[in-house]
């Protein structure tokens, strides 16, 4: 049984409701991208995810312990006046096991010196975060979650404002997550990160959610013209094979 599951999934904001009737299971060891329109109802997900909203009907179940849960926000949610370095921010990943108000020990610090290694960010480790570029912030973000060694990691447009290198990085690291077993859901709007990186999609549109494969959603989108970098906002009909 998949690790997390949606159960006739209602979700509200303010009275009104954004999504309802969501079924489904995230497989895991699979990278799954969120997509659809802007107040489509993706960061009410991923909050309902994380337990951060209460469902009007329906539940999320996860069987994952709340201290292997991580989630990488998207970049504008950080306050970079806030005086903390690189090194700083990955160690914080400790926290939610090893408790907030103990210190590191050894294996913590070479552990953190192996990620910032793994993500090219070694010469960086004192810099403070509001003086990097966005690229670098994003690879200090994601080995947060690294040292966390997350089970479930859910991310916000982790490519938003980054370089290529970045890209680059990221989805290998990612891809190597996927591959020891952690389940990763996240939200994108490109095509070409989609096709690189997902093995499953679920869209939002209209209230309701849909599974499909990436390559019937790439196959639907080659027949636009012109051809958009941008997902569509009109969805394919299409189920997702294999999916409760």
């Amino acid at each position: 049984m998949a690790r997390l599951r949606l159960h006739d999934l209602q979700l509200a904001r303010g009275g009104q409701t954004l999504l309802e009737h969501l079924d489904g299971s995230f497989r895991d060891g699979a990278i799954t991208a969120l997509i659809g329109a802007n107040g489509a109802g993706k960061s009410t997900l991923i909050a309902a995810i994380m337990g951060m909203l209460h469902p009007v009907a329906g539940r999320v179940e996860c069987t994952v312990p709340r201290e292997r849960c991580a989630w990488l926000p998207q970049q504008l949610a950080l306050d970079l006046s806030f005086p903390m370095s690189v090194e700083e921010l990955i160690m914080t990943g400790t926290w939610p096991s090893h408790g907030a108000l103990k210190g590191y020990c050894g294996p913590h610090y070479r552990r953190g010196r192996e990620i910032m290694a793994r993500l090219g960010i070694s010469h960086l480790a004192h810099r403070q975060l509001g003086e990097l570029s966005g690229g670098q912030r994003q690879r200090a973000l994601l080995g947060r979650t690294l040292m966390q060694e997350a089970e479930l990691l859910l991310l916000d447009e982790p490519f938003a404002n980054v370089d290529s290198e970045t890209v680059e990085v990221l989805t290998e690291v990612l891809r190597d997550m996927a591959r020891a077993g952690t389940t990763i859901l996240v939200v994108l709007h490109d095509l070409e990160q989609l096709a690189h990186l997902a093995d499953d999609v679920l869209m939002l549109s209209g209230g309701h959610g849909r599974w499909v494969s990436p390559e019937a959603l790439l196959d639907h989108s080659t027949g636009q013209a012109p051809k958009a970098p941008r997902l569509p906002i009109d969805f394919p009909e299409a189920s997702h094979a294999g999916t409760a």
